[in-house]
Formats: structure tokens, C-alpha cells, sequence
């Protein structure tokens, strides 16, 4: 028996149609989740935007309303930003210091608002790749069934 992709444009999901299969437990792929997230947008449907503002992330998709409130991002986002930003800078404040040995007031005022711009730009994409990863991975809630709608009197 073969998948079949439900999808229009991206590919949201691939679901197992075979009887006895249940759906909620295929696989989502992990690489093109995580790039929906790097660009701030829903894990589901690529469409819809993840972040309410700077850091906030939705209850739920405003285009396919996929639950996001089950996201556990927490202190992660940050961790990984000073990661990166200190494995990134850290050399090349070296490499420039021994090259140039520039005054200490001029390298402190580049490297201070490079580290706080580098700092600023990655902190909103990995919050949305963290939250794509635990979608992806069923993680925190993102596996649980949805839940049926009440009947409207």
C-alpha cells in the first residue's frame, strides 16, 4: 500500500491510509520543519506566521489552526543564540585583534553591537526552530489526537 501526500503546495504531512493505521503517528519529516521554523512559520502548513511578536509564539495557526501552545522553547532559544554568537565572534575577535590590534574602545563598540545584532536576529528564528522540533517529534503535546469541536446550540 502507498502513501499518499496531503498537501497542496508544501508538504505538510505524509499519512498512512493502509486500514488499521493511525494517522496521528506518521512521520513528519525533520529538515523542511525545522526550515518552516527558521523562517518563523507554522510546522504544519509553512504558512501561517508562528510568533505573535519578538518572541511570542500563537495558541494556535491563524491559517491552518494547528495548536502551538503546547511548545516547552523555554530557556533554549538563548542557550543556543550565546552558542552560537560566542563560537561565532569569539575567533573573530582574535583573528582581528592579532591582525590589526585595533584600539580597545573602537573593538569593543563593533564587536559589542555585532554580538547584540547577531544576538537579536538568530533568537526569534531558533525559539521557531525549537517549536518546529517539538512538533516534529511529537513532542510536549504535538501528538496528542485533536481534540473533537463541541456542538454549537
Amino acid at each position: 500500500m502507498k502513501n499518499y501526500q496531503l498537501s497542496d503546495r508544501d508538504a505538510v504531512e505524509t499519512v498512512d491510509l493502509r486500514p488499521g493505521s493511525r494517522p496521528d503517528t506518521a512521520e513528519r519529516e525533520l529538515w523542511p520543519t525545522l526550515w518552516k521554523g527558521w523562517r518563523r512559520k507554522c510546522p504544519n502548513c509553512g504558512n501561517g506566521p508562528m510568533l505573535s511578536g519578538y518572541l511570542k509564539v500563537r495558541d494556535a495557526c491563524p491559517v491552518c489552526r494547528q495548536e502551538l501552545h503546547h511548545h516547552r522553547a523555554d530557556d533554549g532559544p538563548a542557550y543556543l543564540t550565546i552558542l552560537i554568537v560566542g563560537h561565532l565572534l569569539a575567533p573573530l575577535l582574535l583573528v582581528v585583534f592579532t591582525t590589526w590590534r585595533p584600539e580597545p574602545l573602537v573593538l569593543f563598540t563593533i564587536f559589542g553591537v555585532g554580538t547584540i545584532a547577531l544576538s537579536l536576529y538568530l533568537l526569534p528564528r531558533l525559539k521557531g526552530m525549537i517549536v518546529a522540533f517539538q512538533w516534529a517529534r511529537r513532542m510536549h503535546g504535538f501528538g496528542k489526537p485533536a481534540e473533537p469541536e463541541a456542538p454549537r446550540p
